[in-house]
């Protein structure tokens, strides 16, 4: 099994803004705790500020899930819900904060529709949750 892991928007600034709200890991951190946890399972990690990137990250990805934390992407970006929808590889939506316990605007995605289904609020864990999602259905 393959596994990518796509960060989107000023994902790579974890560990170093709001630390209260993402924690004190940097994203390299969590990656090496990512595939830590998943022996056996090949993991890929990709991350971008750049909406386009991240489309053509999802377009061109060879895997058997897709773990995606697209940001603040989450909340407007048609280019990356279309890309998802354009795939035939499952996607599950990230979000390490609860969404729903902060600002309004974080309440509304655009991509959870085409989306496998959506895990928010368990830090770092979002994403082992996530991964573990796909193996669960194998």
């Amino acid at each position: 099994m393959k596994l990518l892991f796509i960060n989107g928007v000023n994902l790579n600034m974890t560990g170093v803004r709001e630390r209260g709200v993402y924690g004190s890991s940097t994203l390299d951190e969590i990656n090496a705790e990512i595939a830590a946890h998943f022996k056996g399972v090949e993991c890929a990690f990709y991350q971008s500020n750049n909406e386009g990137d991240i489309c053509t990250a999802i377009q061109n990805a060879d895997c058997d899930g897709i773990v995606l934390n697209a940001g603040a992407f989450t909340h407007y970006s048609y280019a990356i819900r279309d890309a998802v929808a354009s795939v035939s590889v499952p996607v599950v939506e990230v979000h390490m904060s609860n969404v729903f316990k902060r600002e309004p605007f974080r309440h509304v995605s655009v991509l959870s529709e085409v989306c496998a289904g959506t895990i928010a609020g368990f830090g770092k864990n979002s994403y082992i949750l996530a991964g573990e999602s796909f193996l669960l259905g194998k």
